[in-house]
């Protein structure tokens, strides 16, 4: 019995082989699964790009401050694609009262002011996205 024993310790101590081959198919899955998350997570969160690139070229701007809860909530209409906004920066860092003066000089004085060419019409207030669809004639995705 005692033999017995110490073949089946052994058996048990001794190294197992691994299936690498296995193993780099579930690593190459893994990969696959976060690769397909990322993209398809990424793709949702710029579904506007095109459209705040036709604001772009339609001459539109946004007028914000860093301190408005007004813009901010503008801003998280578009989501990842805001980048894309042809937004400019009125406040001054670290100064609520400051002003920059491009946004002086523009005479802007409420958050957030839209402008649309030609007429430079202004419009001061958050505007849904559909709504600077029908003011810009860019289509929505």
């Amino acid at each position: 019995m005692s033999e017995l024993r110490r073949e089946r310790k052994a058996e048990a101590e001794a190294p197992k082989e691994r299936n690498w081959g296995l193993i780099a198919i579930y690593v190459a899955l893994i990969a696959a699964a976060f690769g397909l998350a990322f993209y398809f997570g990424h793709r949702s969160q710029h579904k506007y790009d095109a459209f705040a690139h036709c604001l772009t070229d339609r001459g539109v701007k946004m007028y914000g401050a860093w301190w408005c809860p007004h813009c901010t909530e503008q801003k998280e209409k578009f989501s990842a694609s805001f980048e894309f906004v042809p937004y400019v920066e009125c406040g001054v860092k670290g100064d609520l009262k400051g002003k920059n003066p491009v946004c002086a000089d523009a005479g802007v004085t409420h958050f957030p002011t839209w402008q649309f060419p030609p007429t430079g019409e202004r419009v001061e207030q958050v505007l849904s996205l559909e709504a600077l669809s029908e003011r810009t004639g860019c289509a929505l995705p």
